[in-house]
């Protein structure tokens, strides 16, 4: 496992972007990434993934086209690029990671074993 710490959350309006970003403690080069989202009163739900090669993603339909997950090695961070933000998108944002994953898509939160603390994300109308 390794531990993972959430930035760039914030307060937009409707139609801007944000950058959020995962740091992790070790090294991720062999670890899939997966961003969750959970709103006041709602279950925690599947947003984006990436596998461990960085060569396949996969997102929530109401996210694709306007998210964007990523992650550099170099760094030992993730990424989610998210852009046309809508009021609805608000939610804290928590993003998790488990070595390898597999060939499958990890939408499941158990799927995961390592997670971030989360960080806010409001979008006004």
């Amino acid at each position: 496992q390794v531990q993972l710490v959430e930035s760039g959350g914030g307060l937009v309006q409707a139609g801007g972007s944000l950058r959020l970003s995962c740091a992790a403690s070790g090294r991720i080069f062999t670890y899939a990434m997966g961003w969750f989202r959970q709103a006041p009163g709602k279950e925690r739900e599947f947003v984006a993934t990436i596998s461990w090669t960085g060569g396949s993603v996969h997102y929530a339909d109401f996210v694709k086209g306007r998210f964007t997950i990523s992650k550099d090695n170099a760094k030992n961070t993730g990424y989610l690029q998210m852009n046309s933000l809508k009021p609805e998108d608000t939610a804290v944002y928590y993003c998790a990671a488990v070595k390898d994953g597999g060939l499958g898509y990890l939408t499941q939160r158990n799927d995961y074993d390592s997670w971030g603390q989360g960080t806010q994300v409001t979008v006004s109308s």
